[in-house]
């Protein structure tokens, strides 16, 4: 990512955060629209707690993407848990289409070309990681 990507992702994350719970809902709305085997995996989840977990987990790399040394030690134990849960690498497209969907369902107008390319280029790099540390686990876990 660009300085000018992170700083963009960066300065519409207060906007969203605002009303995180209405994007993470809209979020696992459409996740489970476009992927079933996705929604499996939250059968016998909180979705109350879920969507609270994945507004801090966005809270933690967001303000992270500048700070590699910060970003790279948290994405790969979170890659290690999630394969736990029976999330397999073919999810990560799931997921950025209903990340980005939901950005644009929310916001509306307001979430710009610009906005929406620079977030997922952000999901781009954190799929990146997680994605090599799903083939590696023992080395995540060890």
């Amino acid at each position: 990512m660009s300085p000018d990507q992170i700083q963009i992702v960066q300065s519409t994350w207060p906007r969203i955060f605002a009303d995180a719970d209405a994007l993470a809902r809209r979020f696992y709305e459409h996740l489970f629209e476009i992927d079933v085997s996705a929604s499996r995996l939250f059968e016998r989840v909180d979705m109350d707690a879920q969507r609270a977990k994945l507004t801090q987990t966005l809270d933690v790399i967001v303000s992270s993407l500048d700070q590699p040394e910060r970003l790279l030690p948290t994405l790969a134990p979170l890659a290690y848990r999630h394969t736990g849960y029976g999330v397999q690498v073919r999810h990560f497209d799931s997921v950025r289409d209903a990340l980005l969907w939901a950005l644009a369902d929310t916001y509306g107008p307001d979430f710009t070309p610009d906005e929406r390319a620079a977030w997922a280029d952000a999901y781009t790099l954190v799929a990146s990681v997680m994605k090599r540390a799903f083939e590696r686990p023992a080395v995540v876990a060890g």
